[in-house]
Protein backbone atom coordinates (compact mmCIF):
# COMPACT_ATOMS: atom_id res chain seq x y z
CA UNK A 1 0.00 0.00 0.00
CA UNK A 2 1.32 3.71 -0.77
CA UNK A 3 1.61 5.67 1.72
CA UNK A 4 0.24 9.13 1.33
CA UNK A 5 2.34 11.85 1.08
CA UNK A 6 1.35 14.66 3.61
CA UNK A 7 2.53 17.34 1.83
CA UNK A 8 0.15 16.95 -0.76
CA UNK A 9 -2.76 15.25 1.18
CA UNK A 10 -4.07 18.88 2.02
CA UNK A 11 -5.03 20.08 -1.43
CA UNK A 12 -6.25 16.21 -2.39
CA UNK A 13 -8.49 16.64 1.16
CA UNK A 14 -9.96 20.04 0.13
CA UNK A 15 -10.53 18.85 -3.47
CA UNK A 16 -12.04 15.50 -2.10
CA UNK A 17 -14.26 17.75 0.63
CA UNK A 18 -15.88 19.98 -2.58
CA UNK A 19 -17.09 16.89 -4.14
CA UNK A 20 -18.17 14.92 -1.44
CA UNK A 21 -20.32 17.97 -0.27
CA UNK A 22 -21.77 18.59 -4.05
CA UNK A 23 -22.80 15.13 -3.64
CA UNK A 24 -24.54 15.27 -0.49
CA UNK A 25 -26.09 18.54 -0.57
CA UNK A 26 -24.58 19.92 2.39
CA UNK A 27 -24.61 22.93 3.86
CA UNK A 28 -21.02 23.24 5.95
CA UNK A 29 -18.77 25.42 4.22
CA UNK A 30 -15.56 23.69 2.40
CA UNK A 31 -13.04 24.99 5.36
CA UNK A 32 -14.96 22.47 8.07
CA UNK A 33 -15.48 19.58 5.68
CA UNK A 34 -12.27 19.51 4.53
CA UNK A 35 -11.20 19.23 8.78
CA UNK A 36 -13.79 16.66 8.53
CA UNK A 37 -12.37 14.56 5.74
CA UNK A 38 -8.72 14.79 7.09
CA UNK A 39 -10.04 13.65 10.39
CA UNK A 40 -11.95 10.48 9.06
CA UNK A 41 -9.24 9.29 6.37
CA UNK A 42 -6.09 10.40 7.74
CA UNK A 43 -6.27 7.30 10.81
CA UNK A 44 -2.74 7.37 12.38
CA UNK A 45 -1.65 10.54 9.91
CA UNK A 46 -4.46 12.58 10.94
CA UNK A 47 -2.79 15.27 13.93
CA UNK A 48 0.00 15.73 11.77
CA UNK A 49 -2.09 16.11 8.10
CA UNK A 50 -4.37 17.86 10.15
CA UNK A 51 -2.00 20.52 11.67
CA UNK A 52 -0.72 20.98 8.44
CA UNK A 53 -3.97 21.20 6.18
CA UNK A 54 -4.78 23.91 8.94
CA UNK A 55 -1.73 25.79 7.81
CA UNK A 56 -2.35 25.56 4.42
CA UNK A 57 -5.98 26.91 5.03
CA UNK A 58 -4.56 30.02 5.56
CA UNK A 59 -6.63 32.62 3.51
CA UNK A 60 -9.42 30.38 2.74
CA UNK A 61 -12.71 31.36 2.76
CA UNK A 62 -14.60 29.91 6.38
CA UNK A 63 -18.26 31.14 6.91
CA UNK A 64 -17.63 31.02 10.79
CA UNK A 65 -14.94 33.08 10.93
CA UNK A 66 -16.95 35.98 8.65
CA UNK A 67 -19.65 35.27 11.74
CA UNK A 68 -17.61 36.06 13.97
CA UNK A 69 -16.04 38.76 12.58
CA UNK A 70 -19.27 40.66 11.82
CA UNK A 71 -20.33 40.02 15.37
CA UNK A 72 -17.31 42.04 16.21
CA UNK A 73 -17.69 44.90 13.68
CA UNK A 74 -15.05 43.57 11.31
CA UNK A 75 -17.45 43.63 8.18
CA UNK A 76 -14.35 43.77 5.86
CA UNK A 77 -12.96 40.60 7.02
CA UNK A 78 -16.44 39.46 7.06
CA UNK A 79 -17.32 40.21 3.68
CA UNK A 80 -14.26 39.05 2.01
CA UNK A 81 -15.13 35.62 2.90
CA UNK A 82 -18.86 35.50 2.62
CA UNK A 83 -17.77 36.82 -0.83
CA UNK A 84 -15.44 33.94 -1.83
CA UNK A 85 -17.92 31.79 -0.14
CA UNK A 86 -21.04 32.97 -1.99
CA UNK A 87 -19.06 33.15 -5.47
CA UNK A 88 -18.75 29.23 -4.73
CA UNK A 89 -22.83 29.17 -4.16
CA UNK A 90 -23.21 28.98 -0.88
CA UNK A 91 -26.90 30.45 -0.13
CA UNK A 92 -26.14 31.12 3.34
CA UNK A 93 -23.38 33.08 2.95
CA UNK A 94 -24.83 34.78 -0.01
CA UNK A 95 -27.74 35.85 2.70
CA UNK A 96 -24.34 37.32 4.77
CA UNK A 97 -22.84 39.26 2.36
CA UNK A 98 -26.06 40.68 0.74
CA UNK A 99 -26.13 41.67 5.04
CA UNK A 100 -23.61 43.78 4.88
CA UNK A 101 -24.41 45.19 1.54
CA UNK A 102 -27.62 46.20 2.58
CA UNK A 103 -26.43 47.43 6.47
CA UNK A 104 -24.18 50.00 3.81
CA UNK A 105 -26.92 51.92 3.01
CA UNK A 106 -25.17 52.92 -0.29
CA UNK A 107 -27.93 52.82 -3.06
CA UNK A 108 -25.64 50.65 -5.38
CA UNK A 109 -25.07 48.09 -2.84
CA UNK A 110 -28.33 47.94 -1.80
CA UNK A 111 -29.51 46.74 -5.16
CA UNK A 112 -27.25 44.76 -5.02
CA UNK A 113 -28.06 42.82 -2.04
CA UNK A 114 -31.61 42.51 -3.57
CA UNK A 115 -29.92 40.47 -6.18
CA UNK A 116 -27.45 38.64 -3.93
CA UNK A 117 -31.13 37.46 -1.99
CA UNK A 118 -32.88 36.99 -5.04
CA UNK A 119 -29.58 34.21 -5.70
CA UNK A 120 -30.36 32.45 -3.07
CA UNK A 121 -33.92 32.60 -2.48
CA UNK A 122 -35.05 29.37 -3.89
CA UNK A 123 -33.23 27.39 -1.52
CA UNK A 124 -32.65 29.42 1.67
CA UNK A 125 -35.73 30.42 3.65
CA UNK A 126 -33.38 33.24 5.58
CA UNK A 127 -32.99 34.67 2.32
CA UNK A 128 -36.63 34.72 1.66
CA UNK A 129 -37.27 36.91 4.79
CA UNK A 130 -34.02 39.07 4.02
CA UNK A 131 -35.76 39.93 0.55
CA UNK A 132 -39.09 40.14 1.52
CA UNK A 133 -38.06 42.91 4.36
CA UNK A 134 -35.74 44.75 1.47
CA UNK A 135 -38.77 44.56 -0.47
CA UNK A 136 -41.21 46.19 2.38
CA UNK A 137 -38.50 49.01 2.96
CA UNK A 138 -37.58 49.89 -0.62
CA UNK A 139 -38.63 53.30 -1.36
CA UNK A 140 -41.11 53.55 -4.73
CA UNK A 141 -41.86 50.02 -5.03
CA UNK A 142 -44.56 49.10 -7.07
CA UNK A 143 -47.78 47.08 -5.99
CA UNK A 144 -45.90 43.74 -7.89
CA UNK A 145 -42.83 43.90 -5.15
CA UNK A 146 -45.30 44.66 -2.11
CA UNK A 147 -47.06 41.70 -2.83
CA UNK A 148 -44.10 39.50 -3.75
CA UNK A 149 -42.81 41.33 -0.07
CA UNK A 150 -46.01 39.42 1.05
CA UNK A 151 -45.41 35.63 -0.32
CA UNK A 152 -41.83 35.60 0.62
CA UNK A 153 -42.29 36.76 3.92
CA UNK A 154 -45.31 34.27 4.60
CA UNK A 155 -43.68 31.13 2.60
CA UNK A 156 -40.12 32.05 5.29
CA UNK A 157 -42.24 32.39 8.45
CA UNK A 158 -43.89 28.95 7.10
CA UNK A 159 -40.41 27.80 6.93
CA UNK A 160 -39.39 28.90 10.37
CA UNK A 161 -38.05 31.87 10.12
CA UNK A 162 -37.94 34.43 12.80
CA UNK A 163 -38.87 38.21 11.67
CA UNK A 164 -41.58 37.88 9.11
CA UNK A 165 -44.66 39.37 11.22
CA UNK A 166 -43.31 43.17 11.78
CA UNK A 167 -42.45 43.56 8.59
CA UNK A 168 -45.81 41.60 7.39
CA UNK A 169 -47.35 44.43 9.69
CA UNK A 170 -45.31 47.43 8.27
CA UNK A 171 -45.94 46.33 5.05
CA UNK A 172 -50.00 46.43 5.44
CA UNK A 173 -49.62 49.96 7.35
CA UNK A 174 -47.41 51.43 4.74
CA UNK A 175 -49.09 50.17 1.56
CA UNK A 176 -53.39 49.71 2.65
CA UNK A 177 -53.75 50.70 -1.23
CA UNK A 178 -52.14 47.22 -2.48
CA UNK A 179 -53.58 45.25 0.84
CA UNK A 180 -57.33 46.29 0.17
CA UNK A 181 -58.67 43.50 2.21
CA UNK A 182 -56.70 43.73 4.93
CA UNK A 183 -56.50 45.44 8.55
CA UNK A 184 -53.69 45.92 9.60
CA UNK A 185 -55.21 45.73 13.36
CA UNK A 186 -57.25 42.93 12.58
CA UNK A 187 -54.41 40.73 11.08
CA UNK A 188 -52.10 41.49 14.21
CA UNK A 189 -54.89 40.77 16.77
CA UNK A 190 -55.29 37.54 15.26
CA UNK A 191 -51.80 36.94 15.33
CA UNK A 192 -51.65 37.78 19.04
CA UNK A 193 -54.62 35.07 19.50
CA UNK A 194 -53.06 32.56 17.65
CA UNK A 195 -50.13 32.94 20.35
CA UNK A 196 -47.39 33.88 17.59
CA UNK A 197 -44.64 35.57 19.71
CA UNK A 198 -43.70 38.11 17.39
CA UNK A 199 -47.29 39.37 17.37
CA UNK A 200 -46.93 41.40 20.68
CA UNK A 201 -44.24 43.45 18.63
CA UNK A 202 -46.13 44.30 15.62
CA UNK A 203 -49.03 45.68 18.00
CA UNK A 204 -45.99 47.91 19.50
CA UNK A 205 -44.88 49.30 16.11
CA UNK A 206 -48.47 49.97 15.43
CA UNK A 207 -48.58 52.02 18.39
CA UNK A 208 -45.38 53.58 16.91
CA UNK A 209 -46.59 54.39 13.03
CA UNK A 210 -50.31 55.90 14.41
CA UNK A 211 -48.88 58.25 17.15
CA UNK A 212 -50.46 56.27 20.05
CA UNK A 213 -47.86 54.43 21.68
CA UNK A 214 -47.76 57.26 24.79
CA UNK A 215 -51.45 56.46 25.71
CA UNK A 216 -50.49 52.38 25.54
CA UNK A 217 -47.37 52.57 27.62
CA UNK A 218 -48.51 49.71 29.80
CA UNK A 219 -49.24 47.54 27.49
CA UNK A 220 -46.47 48.27 25.76
CA UNK A 221 -44.62 47.36 28.90
CA UNK A 222 -46.74 44.05 29.55
CA UNK A 223 -45.78 42.93 25.66
CA UNK A 224 -41.85 43.77 26.23
CA UNK A 225 -41.35 42.25 29.79
CA UNK A 226 -42.83 38.72 28.24
CA UNK A 227 -40.79 39.05 25.52
CA UNK A 228 -37.36 40.41 27.25
CA UNK A 229 -35.52 36.64 27.41
CA UNK A 230 -36.39 35.68 23.64
CA UNK A 231 -36.22 39.12 21.60
CA UNK A 232 -33.58 41.79 22.72
CA UNK A 233 -35.72 44.39 20.96
CA UNK A 234 -37.74 44.58 24.04
CA UNK A 235 -34.61 46.17 26.30
CA UNK A 236 -34.91 49.05 24.20
CA UNK A 237 -38.66 49.56 24.22
CA UNK A 238 -38.69 48.97 28.07
CA UNK A 239 -35.89 51.68 28.57
CA UNK A 240 -37.89 53.90 26.46
CA UNK A 241 -41.02 53.04 28.70
CA UNK A 242 -39.21 53.52 31.69
CA UNK A 243 -38.18 56.64 30.41
CA UNK A 244 -41.17 58.28 29.34
CA UNK A 245 -42.55 57.67 33.14
CA UNK A 246 -39.84 58.87 34.82
CA UNK A 247 -39.03 55.63 36.51
CA UNK A 248 -35.17 55.83 36.99
CA UNK A 249 -35.14 52.50 39.66
CA UNK A 250 -36.64 50.38 36.92
CA UNK A 251 -34.12 51.52 34.22
CA UNK A 252 -31.22 51.13 36.45
CA UNK A 253 -32.59 47.37 36.93
CA UNK A 254 -33.26 46.81 33.06
CA UNK A 255 -29.52 48.20 32.64
CA UNK A 256 -28.02 45.30 34.79
CA UNK A 257 -30.34 42.74 33.71
CA UNK A 258 -28.62 43.90 29.71
CA UNK A 259 -25.17 43.98 30.97
CA UNK A 260 -25.29 40.48 32.43
CA UNK A 261 -27.25 39.37 29.25
CA UNK A 262 -24.91 40.78 26.83
CA UNK A 263 -21.83 39.23 28.86
CA UNK A 264 -23.18 36.04 28.26
CA UNK A 265 -23.58 36.72 24.48
CA UNK A 266 -27.56 36.62 24.65
CA UNK A 267 -27.87 40.39 24.11
CA UNK A 268 -25.99 42.30 21.09
CA UNK A 269 -23.89 44.72 21.12
CA UNK A 270 -26.52 46.80 19.17
CA UNK A 271 -28.89 46.93 21.39
CA UNK A 272 -26.80 48.04 24.49
CA UNK A 273 -25.82 50.91 22.13
CA UNK A 274 -29.81 51.73 21.09
CA UNK A 275 -30.54 51.50 24.78
CA UNK A 276 -27.66 54.10 25.49
CA UNK A 277 -28.79 56.36 23.32
CA UNK A 278 -32.29 55.82 24.89
CA UNK A 279 -30.88 57.28 27.70
CA UNK A 280 -29.43 60.22 26.21
CA UNK A 281 -32.54 61.61 24.02
CA UNK A 282 -33.94 64.42 25.92
CA UNK A 283 -37.40 64.17 24.24
CA UNK A 284 -38.43 60.85 26.39
CA UNK A 285 -37.88 62.42 29.64
CA UNK A 286 -34.95 62.93 32.24
CA UNK A 287 -31.32 61.83 30.36
CA UNK A 288 -29.13 59.93 31.98
CA UNK A 289 -26.09 60.67 29.65
CA UNK A 290 -23.50 59.50 32.42
CA UNK A 291 -24.80 55.76 32.37
CA UNK A 292 -25.09 56.41 28.43
CA UNK A 293 -21.70 56.71 28.16
CA UNK A 294 -20.37 54.05 30.35
CA UNK A 295 -22.29 51.94 28.63
CA UNK A 296 -21.29 52.89 25.02
CA UNK A 297 -17.24 53.01 26.04
CA UNK A 298 -17.77 49.34 27.01
CA UNK A 299 -18.92 48.19 24.01
CA UNK A 300 -17.03 50.46 21.17
CA UNK A 301 -13.97 48.31 20.53
CA UNK A 302 -15.76 45.66 19.37
CA UNK A 303 -18.46 47.47 18.36
CA UNK A 304 -17.34 50.55 16.33
CA UNK A 305 -20.61 51.76 15.31
CA UNK A 306 -20.85 52.86 19.27
CA UNK A 307 -17.40 55.49 18.61
CA UNK A 308 -19.85 57.48 16.65
CA UNK A 309 -23.12 57.18 19.56
CA UNK A 310 -20.46 58.38 22.00
CA UNK A 311 -19.58 61.28 19.71
CA UNK A 312 -22.97 61.85 19.32
CA UNK A 313 -23.32 62.13 22.76
CA UNK A 314 -20.65 64.27 23.58
CA UNK A 315 -21.77 66.29 21.31
CA UNK A 316 -25.76 66.69 22.82
CA UNK A 317 -23.56 66.86 26.55
CA UNK A 318 -20.47 68.79 26.25
CA UNK A 319 -20.11 68.61 30.14
CA UNK A 320 -18.81 64.67 29.27
CA UNK A 321 -15.47 65.69 27.45
CA UNK A 322 -13.82 68.04 25.04
CA UNK A 323 -12.79 68.76 21.66
CA UNK A 324 -10.36 66.09 21.81
CA UNK A 325 -12.36 63.28 23.25
CA UNK A 326 -14.74 64.05 20.11
CA UNK A 327 -12.27 63.93 17.61
CA UNK A 328 -10.89 60.69 19.19
CA UNK A 329 -14.42 59.00 18.88
CA UNK A 330 -14.93 60.27 15.74
CA UNK A 331 -11.60 58.73 14.21
CA UNK A 332 -12.37 55.64 15.56
CA UNK A 333 -15.24 55.69 13.73
CA UNK A 334 -13.87 56.74 10.57
CA UNK A 335 -11.38 53.99 10.40
CA UNK A 336 -14.06 51.40 10.69
CA UNK A 337 -16.01 53.01 7.90
CA UNK A 338 -19.08 54.40 9.97
CA UNK A 339 -20.98 57.08 7.77
CA UNK A 340 -22.41 58.74 10.47
CA UNK A 341 -19.07 59.41 12.09
CA UNK A 342 -18.28 61.60 8.29
CA UNK A 343 -21.71 62.89 8.77
CA UNK A 344 -21.24 64.39 12.66
CA UNK A 345 -17.85 65.53 11.80
CA UNK A 346 -18.83 67.22 8.67
CA UNK A 347 -21.65 68.99 10.86
CA UNK A 348 -18.94 70.55 13.32
CA UNK A 349 -17.13 71.89 10.25
CA UNK A 350 -20.46 73.37 9.22
CA UNK A 351 -21.79 74.92 12.69
CA UNK A 352 -18.45 76.11 13.74
CA UNK A 353 -18.84 75.62 17.25
CA UNK A 354 -16.12 72.64 18.10
CA UNK A 355 -14.03 73.60 15.56
CA UNK A 356 -12.95 76.24 13.39
CA UNK A 357 -15.89 76.71 10.34
CA UNK A 358 -14.28 74.97 7.47
CA UNK A 359 -17.33 74.89 4.63
CA UNK A 360 -14.36 73.16 2.52
CA UNK A 361 -13.78 70.56 5.13
CA UNK A 362 -17.83 69.97 5.56
CA UNK A 363 -18.24 69.30 2.14
CA UNK A 364 -15.98 66.99 1.68
CA UNK A 365 -17.26 65.01 4.97
CA UNK A 366 -20.71 65.03 3.53
CA UNK A 367 -20.21 63.84 0.71
CA UNK A 368 -18.06 60.65 2.11
CA UNK A 369 -21.72 60.29 3.94
CA UNK A 370 -23.94 60.56 0.61
CA UNK A 371 -26.19 57.42 -0.14
CA UNK A 372 -25.63 56.40 2.99
CA UNK A 373 -26.78 59.36 5.64
CA UNK A 374 -30.07 61.45 4.35
CA UNK A 375 -28.86 64.18 6.25
CA UNK A 376 -25.79 64.73 4.45
CA UNK A 377 -27.66 65.58 1.15
CA UNK A 378 -29.66 68.35 3.40
CA UNK A 379 -26.31 69.82 4.61
CA UNK A 380 -24.54 69.65 1.44
CA UNK A 381 -27.75 71.45 -0.01
CA UNK A 382 -27.50 74.32 2.23
CA UNK A 383 -23.82 74.73 1.90
CA UNK A 384 -24.78 75.43 -1.67
CA UNK A 385 -27.38 77.24 -1.29
CA UNK A 386 -26.08 79.48 1.00
CA UNK A 387 -22.98 80.64 -0.73
CA UNK A 388 -20.62 79.17 1.96
CA UNK A 389 -18.17 77.76 -0.84
CA UNK A 390 -17.91 81.57 -2.39
CA UNK A 391 -21.19 81.50 -4.79
CA UNK A 392 -24.28 80.08 -4.65
CA UNK A 393 -24.72 76.74 -6.64
CA UNK A 394 -28.59 77.10 -7.13
CA UNK A 395 -29.04 73.42 -9.29
CA UNK A 396 -26.60 71.59 -7.41
CA UNK A 397 -28.33 72.71 -3.70
CA UNK A 398 -31.29 71.91 -5.51
CA UNK A 399 -30.33 68.32 -6.42
CA UNK A 400 -29.00 67.32 -2.93
CA UNK A 401 -32.26 69.21 -1.15
CA UNK A 402 -34.73 67.09 -3.04
CA UNK A 403 -33.08 64.08 -2.58
CA UNK A 404 -32.88 64.59 1.04
CA UNK A 405 -36.46 65.63 1.27
CA UNK A 406 -37.71 62.99 -0.72
CA UNK A 407 -35.74 60.50 1.35
CA UNK A 408 -38.10 61.77 4.60
CA UNK A 409 -35.88 64.85 5.55
CA UNK A 410 -38.81 67.14 6.27
CA UNK A 411 -36.03 70.63 7.09
CA UNK A 412 -34.76 69.98 3.42
CA UNK A 413 -38.31 71.30 1.99
CA UNK A 414 -38.42 74.06 3.50
CA UNK A 415 -35.10 74.71 2.58
CA UNK A 416 -36.16 74.11 -1.25
CA UNK A 417 -38.97 76.58 -0.96
CA UNK A 418 -37.01 79.16 0.70
CA UNK A 419 -34.40 78.85 -2.69
CA UNK A 420 -37.42 79.13 -5.08
CA UNK A 421 -38.88 82.43 -3.03
CA UNK A 422 -35.68 83.83 -2.32
CA UNK A 423 -34.18 83.88 -5.69
CA UNK A 424 -30.78 83.77 -4.51
CA UNK A 425 -28.28 82.45 -7.34
CA UNK A 426 -31.22 81.40 -9.13
CA UNK A 427 -34.30 82.59 -10.82
CA UNK A 428 -37.71 82.63 -8.18
CA UNK A 429 -39.97 80.52 -9.29
CA UNK A 430 -43.56 81.16 -6.91
CA UNK A 431 -45.33 77.85 -7.79
CA UNK A 432 -42.05 75.58 -6.76
CA UNK A 433 -41.82 77.99 -3.85
CA UNK A 434 -45.69 76.74 -3.23
CA UNK A 435 -45.44 73.45 -3.31
CA UNK A 436 -42.28 72.26 -1.14
CA UNK A 437 -43.40 75.35 1.28
CA UNK A 438 -46.73 73.00 1.77
CA UNK A 439 -44.95 69.85 2.36
CA UNK A 440 -42.58 71.54 4.74
CA UNK A 441 -45.73 72.40 6.68
CA UNK A 442 -45.04 69.18 8.48
CA UNK A 443 -42.28 70.24 10.11
CA UNK A 444 -45.14 71.96 11.91
CA UNK A 445 -42.82 74.84 12.81
CA UNK A 446 -43.82 78.66 13.24
CA UNK A 447 -41.19 79.68 10.49
CA UNK A 448 -42.34 76.54 7.85
CA UNK A 449 -46.53 77.86 8.20
CA UNK A 450 -45.56 81.33 8.25
CA UNK A 451 -44.09 81.06 4.79
CA UNK A 452 -46.66 78.57 3.54
CA UNK A 453 -49.06 80.88 4.11
CA UNK A 454 -47.08 83.88 2.66
CA UNK A 455 -46.48 81.81 -0.77
CA UNK A 456 -50.30 81.21 -0.67
CA UNK A 457 -51.54 84.48 -0.61
CA UNK A 458 -49.46 85.97 -3.20
CA UNK A 459 -50.54 83.57 -5.61
CA UNK A 460 -53.27 84.41 -7.90
CA UNK A 461 -56.20 81.72 -8.09
CA UNK A 462 -54.96 80.28 -11.31
CA UNK A 463 -51.23 79.64 -10.87
CA UNK A 464 -52.66 78.33 -6.97
CA UNK A 465 -54.29 75.75 -9.15
CA UNK A 466 -51.42 74.92 -10.84
CA UNK A 467 -49.29 75.06 -7.79
CA UNK A 468 -52.00 72.62 -6.55
CA UNK A 469 -51.60 70.24 -8.98
CA UNK A 470 -47.80 70.39 -9.12
CA UNK A 471 -47.94 69.55 -5.13
CA UNK A 472 -50.38 66.48 -6.01
CA UNK A 473 -47.49 65.07 -8.54
CA UNK A 474 -44.75 65.57 -5.95
CA UNK A 475 -46.77 63.79 -3.10
CA UNK A 476 -47.61 60.97 -5.87
CA UNK A 477 -43.32 61.13 -6.20
CA UNK A 478 -42.90 60.26 -2.82
CA UNK A 479 -45.74 57.87 -2.04
CA UNK A 480 -46.35 57.05 1.03
CA UNK A 481 -46.17 59.47 3.87
CA UNK A 482 -42.74 59.62 5.80
CA UNK A 483 -44.41 58.85 9.24
CA UNK A 484 -45.34 55.46 8.03
CA UNK A 485 -41.75 55.26 7.10
CA UNK A 486 -40.22 51.94 8.96
CA UNK A 487 -36.22 52.67 9.02
CA UNK A 488 -34.54 49.81 7.19
CA UNK A 489 -32.01 48.67 9.92
CA UNK A 490 -35.35 47.81 12.12
CA UNK A 491 -36.05 45.35 8.93
CA UNK A 492 -33.31 43.87 9.02
CA UNK A 493 -32.63 43.03 12.90
CA UNK A 494 -31.14 39.69 13.35
CA UNK A 495 -33.82 37.16 13.69
CA UNK A 496 -32.71 35.82 17.10
CA UNK A 497 -30.31 32.96 15.96
CA UNK A 498 -26.71 33.13 15.02
CA UNK A 499 -26.25 34.85 11.93
CA UNK A 500 -26.41 32.92 9.37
Amino acid sequence: MTTPNILTTPQTLWERACSRRGQLGLSDTPSRLFREQARSHMGSLCAIALAVSLAGCVGLPDQRLANEALKRGDTALAQQNYQQLADLGYSEAQVGLADIQVDSRDPAQMKQAEATYRAAADVSPRAQARLGRLLVAKPGSTEAEQHEAETLLKKASANGEGNTLIPLAMLYLQYPHSFPNINAQQQISNWRDEGKPEAGLAQVLLYRTQGTYDQHLDEVESICKAALNTTDICYVELATVYQKRAKPEQTAELIKQMQAAHSRGTVSAQRVDSVARVLGDASLGKTDEKTAQALLEDIAPGYPASWVSLAQLLYDFPELGDVDMMMKYLENGRAADQPRAELLLGKLYYEGKWVPADAKAAEAHFQKAVGREVAADYYLGQIYRRGYLGQVYSQKALDHLLTAARNGQNSADFAIAQLFSQGKGTKPNPLNAYVFSQLAKAQDTPQATELAQTLEAQLPPAQLAEAQRLLKQEQAVRGASSQNKLDLHALQEEDGEETL
